[in-house]
């Protein structure tokens, strides 16, 4: 190896490039197995974002089941998931374009199953007593023509006989999720909750019993509750309820069998996931005794598993320390799982022998573990006593250091969700920073998923405070230890994490330079313009509205640009219907009458969070061109520049 040059922090030369990122980068999600054959799907920035169903075959070969320009994706809660459902070789699947399910086989033509209109399906099984599939409908025909007419979400049953006939089969609540029904096909399962409850603040269980002629009768409600979330009901082979409950305190997986509840393994894990999407796995039956599952302890994932009838935990030693999306049929498993130094892929495991395959990753290209940052677990002290979490990535470059007693700078990350949470695997997008000299915190702050209910519980009411505190206790602990240079500290987040990072340089001084990507500075917007999913959402986050009007405002940084004395670059798609483009235009425009260098880049074309190959490089690279403008360094190569105002 030979020495290495010296050249200040952030001037690196790195192959990590964002050219090389949205080349040979796809995203990679929901697994199905139907017979011998593995599917999952791919977004591909390359072609737009498009969402592209492949069927990986038991001979190893990749079949592309939906044809371009079809792209699955549900627009269901803005957030989709659940857009395809494959049985006996047949697929059906949403196409985001109208929003229709099509039914398709290998090499032919989609054909529209259901029928033109204002509506949206996700998360659907198929019936085969009553030939139809069931699934989560929501129709949008009247907050079309007066948008403050909420869309309507109930369960539906969609005819497969060709005339696209529906037949709603449960309504009243705001929201439904996961239909599953039981071996026999006499029992749907399904979940619901209410405004103003997120899935994961308190959600309901219920089983219907399907009569002759396929309606629902016998309603019986499980559990959950205001209090309570419920995640991912499953029917065992023997048809045994089962599901995924938080009721102390940690998800953990319970059953009703005899007419009662009971856990099936209690321990301080987390074995349910946030509903953001729909189609959400963690945990699967390979028998009516043993389950494959996988769960969350200190932001590292676990493979399992599942005694049912003792309730032991047999561990599985792996290389991952992210796995999601756990699917089986007998020994045969898929899931998604990702470790610190190599990307997500999709994973196939057999239970028999416990050997386990890699059949796609998420990006094919090979990059020298000398320019890659490994993450470490890092807990710090926070406001009340308490301690929050992160994986801190120091600088990394094989070949490169910094002049001697020079500190790198330090980009704090904040994740979307805000239940969301920052996990330690391969991520090209951080190692894209820490090649080039600047470290980076990726901060699982109070309200963050993976450390029990309690510690999700510690942002209701305190959004805007709790999350920030914990983003700035994080930074100045890194420099407390003489890691990072608390001259140059800058905070970044998306939708959520856009929201906290607009705070932090708002309502603190630690942070020099910031970037907000779609993120939220105007909180009382989102309550007259967002979509229903998480129109009350914030009632949890803040305080009722507009009872308590006066808290949204002294915590939406657009009300208060006169404390804001740091620059700061915004990213928004304009077709954004989560956090719409005048949340970011109103404080671009603030900045700019305050004289402070303010940068905006807009995309046509995109939602909430960039698909595009294009936007996402722009993106990324005016970034990193905004910072080495604000902190002074020169990037090792040429970028395309961002204008800046007032710099």
């Amino acid at each position: 190896m030979g020495e290495k040059k010296t050249a200040p922090f952030g001037s690196w030369k790195s192959p990590i490039t964002s050219d090389l990122i949205v080349s040979g980068s796809i995203g990679l999600g929901q697994i199905a197995i139907d017979g011998d054959d593995i599917y999952w799907i791919e977004s591909r920035p390359s072609e737009k974002g498009r969402n592209v169903i492949i069927r990986y075959g038991s001979n190893g070969e990749l079949t592309e089941m939906t044809p371009h320009p079809y792209n699955a994706r549900t627009r269901v809660h803005e957030y989709g998931g659940g857009s395809y459902i494959v049985h006996r070789g047949a697929l059906f699947f949403s196409n985001f374009t109208d929003q229709r399910i099509y039914r398709v086989e290998a090499g032919e033509e989609p054909v529209p199953v259901t029928l033109e209109g204002d509506f949206r399906y996700a998360d659907g099984v198929i019936d085969d007593r009553h030939n139809r599939i069931i699934c989560v409908r929501e129709d949008h025909s009247n907050h079309s023509l007066n948008p403050a007419v909420e869309a309507v979400n109930t369960i539906a049953g969609i005819s497969l006989d060709g005339s696209g006939e529906v037949r709603i089969l449960a309504e009243g609540r705001d929201f439904y999720s996961s239909p599953r029904l039981s071996p026999d096909g006499r029992y749907l399962a399904f979940l619901t909750w209410n405004h103003p409850n997120m899935p994961w603040d308190g959600s309901d269980l219920w089983v219907a019993e399907i009569d002759v002629a396929g309606d629902f009768k016998n309603i019986e409600h499980i559990a959950g509750g205001e209090r309570e979330s419920i995640f991912q009901p499953e029917w065992s082979p023997d048809g045994i309820l089962y599901f995924v409950s938080d009721r102390n305190n940690w998800w953990n997986i319970y059953r009703r069998r005899d007419g009662r509840v009971e856990p099936v393994c209690e321990m301080e894990a987390e074995f349910g996931l946030p509903q953001w999407v729909f189609g959400m796995s963690t945990y699967a039956f390979e028998s009516e005794d043993r389950i494959i599952c996988t769960y969350t302890q200190n932001g590292f994932s676990q493979l399992a598993m599942l005694d049912t009838s003792t309730g032991t935990i047999d561990k599985i030693e792996t290389e991952f320390s992210r796995i999601e999306g756990v699917c089986a049929r007998g020994k045969q498993v898929a899931f998604m799982a990702g470790c610190p130094a190599d990307p997500t892929s999709i994973v196939s495991f057999n239970t028999g022998d416990r050997t386990i395959n890699k059949l796609r990753l998420s990006n094919e290209l090979k990059i020298d573990p000398g320019y890659i940052s490994v993450p470490q677990p890092v807990e710090f002290p926070t406001e009340n006593g308490l301690t929050a979490h992160a994986f801190f990535y120091p600088a990394v470059n094989k070949d490169f250091k910094a002049p001697a007693q020079e500190k790198s700078p330090l980009l704090v990350m904040i994740h979307g969700g805000p239940t969301a949470a920052a996990s330690p695997v391969f991520r090209l997008g951080i190692q894209y920073w820490t090649s080039r000299g600047i470290a980076v915190l990726d901060v699982n702050y109070g309200g963050s998923t993976g450390y029990g209910r309690s510690y999700r519980e510690r942002l209701k009411g305190e959004w805007g405070v709790v999350d920030v505190d914990d983003c700035v206790n994080g930074a100045s602990y890194l420099v407390r230890q003489g890691l990072v240079d608390g001259d140059r500290l800058a905070i970044t987040g998306g939708s959520a994490g856009g929201y906290t990072t607009l705070c932090a340089l708002t309502f603190r001084n630690l942070f020099k330079a910031g970037a907000s990507h779609y993120g939220v500075s105007d909180l009382a917007a989102l309550e007259v313009d967002t979509h229903k999913f998480e129109s009350r959402y914030t009632h949890s986050l803040v305080a009722p509205y507009p009872e308590r009007a006066d808290l949204y405002r002294e915590r939406s940084p657009i009300n208060h640009t006169d404390r804001l004395s740091a620059p700061v670059i915004f990213f928004q798609g304009l077709d954004d219907k989560v956090v719409p483009p005048n949340q970011a235009e109103i404080m671009v425009d603030a900045l700019r009458e305050k004289k402070l260098p303010v940068a905006y880049v807009a995309f046509e074309g995109e939602q909430h969070g960039f698909r595009q190959a294009a936007n996402i490089k722009r993106a990324l690279d005016g970034e990193f061109y905004f910072y080495s403008r604000v902190f002074g360094f020169a990037p090792s190569e040429n970028i395309e520049p961002v204008e800046i105002e007032n710099l």
